[in-house]
């Protein structure tokens, strides 16, 4: 179980030590807040390992300690949620770099992890569970970076499942609604983030989309932020229910609202998805160029 830190891996690491099972729980930090609370509240079953996704060393190492010790019973599930996002911003405005973080984090580490484990969950016979993201199926106002790895991920998970049919290894997407996991809902973060944007922008983009659009967008990011379901349990039961049940869903979608967010992606009109999605998430003003021209247009 990947990225237990906080939000969804830790939730999960607690319910699935107090369902019986023996669990392996990655940790970015092994002194983080979240890995000495799931230390006090978990049984001595639950073992906490380092793993940065970026890193093939701490991977490998992870790999290693769980052929260890599960070689003669293979392994049941594995469940793929650490995730990374940290730029609220245009594909334009978002530097290449934090493509790659992201493609980094939520796609090639979540690859390099599957693949390794591979092995033992076909000797199980056992499951894959993987928390993609809504934003990986629709294109959300500043979220690209983020959202071209979901995607990518989705894509992934998806593949495998059809793959790893004849192996008898199910394999399981979430995706849930917004959720206060981590950093996502904490404003100091973000309000760092921007700043850090701002000063990284060449000059002639900032001239194009002014300052001022960089904090709008910013500041309805953190506003939709504040509706944030606090309880975690229907992702924790998705998560559950697509490593134990008989025969777990394909997809899972926690979280209200997405029921007919996914009505609209799928069955009307581009514009109109563009416009639901602004009018729910982020709808940015215009950019400072266009402002200008609109004004001289005016007089």
């Amino acid at each position: 179980l990947s990225g237990c830190d906080s939000g969804f891996g830790q939730a999960t690491a607690r319910h699935l030590d107090i369902m019986g099972f023996q669990v392996f729980a990655s940790v970015l930090d092994l002194q983080s807040p979240g890995a000495q609370e799931l230390r006090q509240s978990c049984s001595p079953r639950l073992t906490l390992l380092q793993m940065d996704l970026t890193k093939t060393e701490d991977i490998q190492r992870v790999l290693q300690h769980i052929q260890a010790h599960t070689n003669s019973t293979g392994l049941w599930g594995l469940v793929n949620n650490a995730g990374f996002n940290d730029t609220i911003a245009d594909a334009e405005l978002s530097p290449l770099g934090k493509f790659r973080s992201c493609m980094e984090v939520n796609f090639f580490g979540s690859l390099e992890l599957t693949k390794g484990l591979l092995p033992l969950l076909r000797s199980a016979g056992g499951r894959i569970v993987t928390v993609s993201s809504p934003a990986g199926d629709m294109p959300f106002p500043c979220l690209a970076a983020y959202g071209a790895s979901k995607a990518a991920l989705s894509l992934l998970m998806d593949t495998f499942r059809s793959e790893l049919q004849p192996w008898g290894i199910k394999v399981s997407l979430i995706l849930p609604g917004y959720y206060k996991t981590g950093t996502t809902c904490d404003p100091a973060f973000w309000n760092l983030q921007k700043q850090q944007l701002l000063s990284s922008l060449p000059q002639e983009l900032l001239q194009a989309y002014g300052e001022e659009y960089v904090e709008e967008i910013n500041q309805q990011f953190i506003q939709f932020m504040k509706v944030a379901v606090e309880d975690l349990s229907a992702v924790v039961n998705s998560i559950t229910e697509g490593l134990l049940a008989a025969n777990p869903a394909v997809r899972y979608y926690p979280g209200q609202g997405l029921g007919i967010m996914y009505f609209i992606h799928r069955y009307l009109p581009y514009f109109v998805r563009d416009l639901f999605l602004k009018g729910f998430f982020i709808n940015p003003k215009l950019p400072r160029a266009l402002r200008r021209e609109h004004h001289k247009d005016v007089k």
